[in-house]
């Protein structure tokens, strides 16, 4: 019996950008009733599971080698624990809507630590001119002449940071796990299981550091009422099993079935998703400069990705939000 699925690659694709556009719709519902570091941390732990209990289903297996792993524990800093740490509570100051359009600054942001962490990387004029363009996207955005109105800077930036990580991290996956064999769900699964003892340690240090307001580490807010606390939980389950696990499995598929250069430009609809569900679900506000801001930051992302430029295998994986 054939093992293939039936389901077209484009189905899958359309899954992917629903899925991880709606990522920061779901982080907002997981702030009714959890803080920030709980959401990272169940989210991760949640996908962890899922994605070993698929490693063991297709007969994969973890890498080995504690130089291997001591890579991976390095790069889940920067692709999971920190990042998803940081929209979270990002969330807690800007929109979802707004924290989305955060996420787009990732191709960006890879370009200019591939100049750092990747030397031999080519990177033409016309890239360089992109980030410039993506800077201009980012302060139109963020409106520093205007002092009324204007998105939370110290949110905004928080969301810049967290989309900034991916570019950090993936160039430094890149640099140090080439020479591993990580084929399959092998590298998102140790990624994960890294990310998981991360968030553990910071949990515990966050929860003796506010122990007069949690009376565990898992508890929810004391103000939010049986139905936020339930919907928080239900929501950053979700974002941890379908947003982390399954969706990862998803885009191996379309790697497989479309190539990596197709399945990179779902980078492109994540904000796109994000807004849309922002503005139609939570009656979120976008101004003229947001939306305006977002375009070029946009286009600066289209720029870096063109499949000319050798970045589209490295940013069909620059997803974890």
């Amino acid at each position: 019996m054939s093992t293939e699925s039936r389901i077209p690659w484009q189905v899958k694709f359309i899954a992917l950008a629903l899925i991880w556009g709606s990522s920061f719709l779901l982080m907002k519902y997981g702030l009714r009733g959890l803080e920030p570091v709980q959401i990272a941390g169940l989210r991760i732990a949640s996908g962890a599971v899922i994605l070993l209990v698929l490693l063991r289903v297709t007969g994969g297996r973890l890498p080995r080698g504690g130089r291997t792993w001591l890579h991976l524990f390095t790069a889940a800093i920067f692709l999971t624990s920190v990042p998803f740490t940081l929209f979270a509570l990002g969330e807690t100051r800007v929109s979802s809507a707004l924290a989305g359009i955060g996420n787009s600054i990732t191709p960006v942001s890879m370009v200019i630590f591939g100049l750092l962490l990747l030397p031999s990387e080519k990177v033409t004029r016309t890239k360089l001119l992109a980030v410039a363009l993506g800077f201009i996207g980012v302060i139109v955005i963020s409106e520093p002449w205007n002092t009324i109105g204007r998105p939370d800077p110290v949110g905004f930036g928080i969301v810049l940071l967290a989309g900034a990580c991916y570019g950090l991290g993936w160039p430094y996956v890149r640099r140090t796990l080439a020479h591993a064999d990580l084929g399959g769900l092998s590298q998102p699964t140790a990624l994960l299981v890294c990310g998981t003892v991360q968030m553990v340690v910071v949990e515990l240090v966050w929860w003796l550091l506010h122990r007069g307001q949690m009376r565990l580490p898992w508890s929810v807010h004391d103000s939010a009422t049986t139905h936020d606390a339930w919907v928080a939980l239900g929501t950053t389950l979700v974002l941890g099993v379908v947003g982390t696990g399954l969706a990862y499995m998803l885009q191996f598929d379309v790697v497989r079935d479309a190539g990596t250069v197709v399945s990179s430009t779902v980078t492109y609809l994540i904000p796109v998703v994000s807004v849309l569900l922002g503005v139609l679900v939570l009656g979120e506000h976008i101004g003229l400069f947001q939306l305006g801001g977002f375009v070029l930051v946009l286009a600066a992302a289209l720029i870096v990705g063109r499949p000319a430029s050798g970045w589209a295998s490295l940013l069909a994986r620059t997803r974890a939000a």
